[in-house]
C-alpha cells in the first residue's frame, strides 16, 4: 500500500490505515490525523471555548488513538472511535477548569448592506446569549448540543461518541433545550 502522508489516498479505509499503524507503521498515522484533525479540533472547541485547550485535547485524543491502534475494533467506525476519545478529553479538560470562556459559538452576523447596524448588534447579542447559555449547561448536555447541533451528527452517532443510548442522548438533549429556554427567558426578563 503506498500510504504517504501528505495526501492519503481517499479510497483506502480509515481500518486499514489503523490496521498499518497496528502493525508498526507509524507514519501512516499522520494520513489519520489529516484526516480527521479539523472534525476533532471543531467538536473539542466548540466545547471548550478555548483554543489552547482544544489543540491539547486533540492532541492527547490522538495520542491515545495511536497507542491504542492494536486493540482498534473495525465494528465502530473509526469517526465514532475518535469522537469519544475526543468527548472524554473534553469533559475531562472542562471538569478540571470548571468554568467557562468564550468562543462556542461563532456569530455568523452578516454586515451586508441591506442590514443596519442596529441588527447586526442584535443578532450578535442574541448569539452571545444563546452562547453563554450553552456554557452553563452541565457538561454531558453540552457536549450533546455540541455534537447533535453544532457538528451536525446524528442522535445514533452522538451516543456513539458519548458512550451511551441514542434514548439518553434524546433525553440530555431535551433537558438541554428545557434549560436553555429558561435560561434566555431570565435573561430577557432582566433585560
Amino acid at each position: 500500500m503506498g500510504f504517504t502522508a501528505t495526501e492519503p489516498e481517499p479510497e483506502t479505509t480509515d481500518h486499514a490505515l489503523m490496521s498499518a499503524v497496528a502493525q508498526g507503521d507509524p507514519r501512516v498515522f499522520e494520513a489519520l490525523v489529516l484526516r480527521y484533525q479539523q472534525t476533532a479540533w471543531n467538536v473539542a472547541y466548540r466545547f471548550l471555548a478555548d483554543r489552547h485547550q482544544a489543540e491539547d485535547a486533540v492532541q492527547d485524543a490522538f495520542l491515545r488513538v495511536y497507542e491504542a491502534s492494536g486493540r482498534y475494533r473495525p465494528e465502530v467506525p473509526f469517526s465514532a472511535y475518535l469522537y469519544r476519545i475526543v468527548v472524554r478529553r473534553c469533559i475531562d479538560v472542562s471538569r478540571k477548569r470548571r468554568s467557562f470562556s468564550r468562543g462556542l459559538f461563532r456569530a455568523r452576523v452578516s454586515t451586508s448592506d441591506a442590514r443596519s447596524p442596529e441588527q447586526v448588534l442584535s443578532d450578535r447579542e442574541r448569539v452571545e446569549r444563546v452562547r453563554v447559555a450553552v456554557g452553563g449547561l452541565p457538561d454531558r448536555q453540552r457536549m450533546a448540543v455540541v455534537l447533535s447541533y453544532l457538528e451536525g451528527l446524528d442522535t445514533k452517532h452522538t451516543a456513539a461518541a458519548m458512550e451511551t443510548t441514542p434514548k439518553a442522548v434524546e433525553r440530555l438533549l431535551a433537558r438541554a433545550r428545557k434549560a436553555l429556554g429558561r435560561a434566555l427567558k431570565m435573561h430577557a426578563a432582566n433585560k
